[in-house]
């Protein structure tokens, strides 16, 4: 009797084993995750030595018989395959919520630092402009001097506005130019960090940035 409970024990740990693999090459098709073997390994072989419980229960002699009849002892073993094959069920399920996790994580991550990223290019100009910085006068003279006429105008056009966040039908409102030349000087102006823009809930917006604000003050 204790020879057949060995054999038993080593076809539900063989068949565990067997199946587990089976179940993490399986699995691994369309997943990089290399760990995972050890995991499929012990669910398997865990699935594997519920047979004789579930068999139990439902009343069978399938055990009974097998230490008589290899027949009886082949099928048993097929069922403890086939219990093991079974717990990828447990082992997909328990993946696929630990990947929908992740991934519902990465992209609030992302959706953080793109609001996050979005409202410090909305506050800075803010911040700029109640900052005081270091700078010359000849170097804010020859900055100054760089600029041509068209973008000399857009500068004290967005300076003197209302507001620090302009659209662009709102330049172009208060300057007789074609609307080529405002965008080329609204590019000139960035590329020189006097301006900058940002595009928020409401569109693209064009601001100063504190040392264009300062030129533009001293242009007026």
């Amino acid at each position: 009797m204790v020879g057949f409970v060995i054999i038993l024990t080593l076809v539900m740990l063989i068949a565990g084993v067997f199946g587990g693999l089976i179940n993490f090459y399986l699995l691994n098709q369309n997943n990089k995750d290399t760990t995972g073997m050890l995991r499929c390994v012990v669910v398997g072989v865990g699935a594997a030595f519920l047979v004789p419980v579930v068999l139990d229960l439902i009343g069978s002699s399938i055990i009974t018989q097998s230490q008589t009849d290899p027949g009886q002892l082949l099928i048993y073993t097929g069922l403890c395959l086939i219990a093991a094959i079974a717990s990828r069920v447990v082992v997909t399920n328990s993946l696929d919520r630990t990947r929908q996790a992740a991934e519902a994580a990465k992209n609030d991550v992302e959706n953080l630092y793109v609001q996050v990223r979005q409202l410090q290019l909305t506050l800075q100009p803010l911040i700029e402009t109640e900052t005081e910085m270091e700078g010359t006068r000849e170097e804010e003279t020859e900055l100054l001097d760089s600029l041509d006429v068209a973008a000399t105008q857009v500068l004290k056009a967005m300076g003197t506005g209302r507001y620090i966040f302009r659209t662009q039908d709102s330049i172009l409102g208060e300057l007789d130019m074609p609307e080529q030349d405002v965008l080329k000087s609204l590019q000139v102006l960035v590329g020189k960090g006097l301006a900058g823009k940002v595009n928020s809930e409401w569109g693209l917006r064009w601001h100063l940035s504190e040392r264009g604000r300062r030129l533009a003050e001293a242009s007026v």
